[in-house]
């Protein structure tokens, strides 16, 4: 059926809003900080196919995985009731790491089975060697934690005690992490019942319609964007540190094959899967890849299946970013940063106007882990860092943000000292961290935080060797560090903490973008007034007496 065009935008931010109010939902009834202060979330809106037809404003790099799982969900649940939440974790089938679980519900209208709606999550912990299962070293997925197929959470409406029973069973933490479970599956509920009222109200066959029209829209509009770039090969290159057991660093190398108004992204030159867990499974790989395409060449396409079909991801398996299982994974955030961050570096040949430099361009995920004091509580505190973003063609970096592919939030000091036997010392900028240029990268976090109890601290950071990169004359970035009571620690790994010990954070900063010449001299003044840039780097870099 063709729907006109204002019809079918009413459709698409009506369809945007349920993923928006899911989200909503599962913030505000969730337990974990994770969940409920930094939103390590995405939700988004199915057809009956399993194609997306919106997706919330959350996650970039949650998003695209959802194609992958959903057919894999279509491929292996048939017996479907009105009701029913399917629960799944499994990177090898479409999932992205352990710790992000994802949730299915059917939508049905007068008896047939109509669409879905689904949602993923980071949670607090999912069992494992470490806690959280946030550390390095990791070399078999079966060491990440409880890997889950596709199971059925909530069967017609009612949950599957078997299934909690396990879960409760392997999770450190199972009051917080159920609690998340059941807040995702009312964030289904909602979304299903919203789902419903918008076929009530327009029927399936103008639904479908305005799908379909949406799709082909997005489609087209991405496809116009290639044919402005011409034909070519564009290369970008990056590298993670290294996979937390030897020294040896990971390539990363995004080719993009662009022809006519399609192109081919493929991964040669990169890296084969590694020991450690670093590798990254396929359905991240291509969110990240999308994410820096989409981000380029039309940012404000609508979010739905058609945006992906001028665009052919290649990754022969084997490589760090498409590896053969069991090989570990968790650790994964910190090679797809890097493969947005190599998308975006090709695709600077062809479009520098469109580009930032390197941001940050890590994920540093943190776990405090333990006991409360005097009790037999438990507790798992999960903290993501930010860092600069990449200077820009008209602007410099924003300070202190998180990765633009993540874009979470940070945990408030407050909540994490209410909740956690944390006490947080220094939250700030780190002078002179931003690359120069005539537009500065953005500065680095630092974030001190002093144990009140006996706690393990384990993490995986990266950019503590390769700095984040400039862009047309910019200088990089700086790189980032962990310390443990003012000692340099292992960017990837787990230590035990007594209580008083303080573990510093300090992420990388980002790359400037043209040269620092280039630059206003007010602008560095005001930079050295703010205590962004000191004297000394402002002679070095820009020359500037301030």
């Amino acid at each position: 059926m063709k729907i006109d065009p204002v019809t079918t935008q009413v459709l698409r931010y009506r369809m945007e809003s349920v993923a928006d109010e899911m989200g909503y939902t599962l913030v505000r009834t969730s337990r974990s900080t994770v969940i409920k202060e930094i939103e390590d979330i995405s939700c988004a809106v199915f057809d009956r196919r399993g194609r997306t037809i919106a997706q919330g404003h959350h996650a970039p790099m949650l998003l695209t995985g959802f194609e992958f799982t959903m057919a894999a969900l279509l491929e292996r649940v048939k017996d479907w009731e009105e009701g029913d939440v399917v629960l799944s974790n499994d990177p090898y089938l479409g999932g992205q790491h352990l710790t992000d679980l994802q949730t299915f519900s059917p939508v049905f209208w007068k008896g047939k089975l109509s669409g879905f709606v689904g949602n993923i999550a980071h949670h607090s912990d999912v069992g494992g060697s470490a806690p959280g299962t946030v550390t390095g070293g990791l070399t078999e997925i079966f060491q990440e934690g409880l890997r889950l197929p596709m199971v059925k959470l909530y069967r017609a409406g009612k949950e599957a005690p078997d299934i909690f029973g396990i879960l409760r069973a392997n999770f450190r933490v199972p009051d917080k992490t159920l609690g998340d479970l059941r807040a995702q599956a009312a964030a289904g509920f909602v979304g299903a019942r919203r789902l419903k009222e918008t076929l009530d109200q327009y029927g399936p066959d103008v639904v479908e319609g305005a799908t379909e029209a949406l799709m082909a829209h997005s489609e087209a509009r991405l496809r116009a964007a290639l044919r402005d770039i011409p034909d070519g090969t564009y290369t970008g290159e990056d590298f993670v540190d290294d996979d937390g057991i030897t020294e040896d660093p990971i390539r990363i190398v995004v080719n993009v094959r662009k022809k006519g108004d399609a192109a081919t992204v493929d991964f040669t030159g990169s890296s084969p899967q590694v020991k450690g867990n670093l590798n990254c499974p396929i359905a991240t790989a291509h969110a990240a890849v999308y994410y820096a395409l989409i981000a380029v060449l039309d940012p404000h396409v609508p979010p739905n299946s058609g945006c992906y079909r001028p665009f052919k991801v290649v990754a022969e398996p084997g490589l760090v970013m498409n590896p053969h299982p069991p090989a570990a994974v968790q650790a994964r955030t910190n090679t797809s940063q890097k493969i947005s961050e190599a998308t975006l570096r090709a695709l600077a040949q062809a479009l520098p106007a469109k580009v930032t430099a390197g941001s940050h361009g890590n994920i540093m995920t943190n776990a405090f882990a333990g006991w409360f004091p005097g009790t037999r509580k438990r507790f798992v505190c999960i903290e993501i860092q930010g860092g600069g973003a990449g200077g820009r063609p008209a602007k410099d970096g924003c300070d202190g943000q998180d990765s633009h592919l993540a874009r979470f939030m940070n945990t408030p000091t407050e909540a994490q000292e209410l909740e956690y036997p944390l006490r947080i010392e220094r939250y700030e900028f780190i002078p002179d961290t931003g690359g120069a240029g005539k537009h500065r990268g953005a500065l680095a976090l630092r974030r001190d935080v002093r144990a009140l109890a006996d706690m393990t601290f384990s993490r995986y950071a990266d950019r503590q060797k390769f700095p984040p990169f400039g862009v047309l004359g910019g200088k990089p970035g700086a790189c980032g560090e962990t310390q443990i009571n003012g000692k340099k620690a292992r960017a990837k790994g787990i230590d035990a903490l007594k209580a008083g010990d303080v573990v510093s954070l300090r992420t990388p900063g980002a790359g400037g973008y043209g040269p620092p010449k280039d630059r206003d001299p007010q602008a560095v003044r005001r930079d050295v007034a703010d205590g962004k840039v000191s004297r000394e780097k402002a002679k070095a870099d820009y020359g500037v007496d301030a």
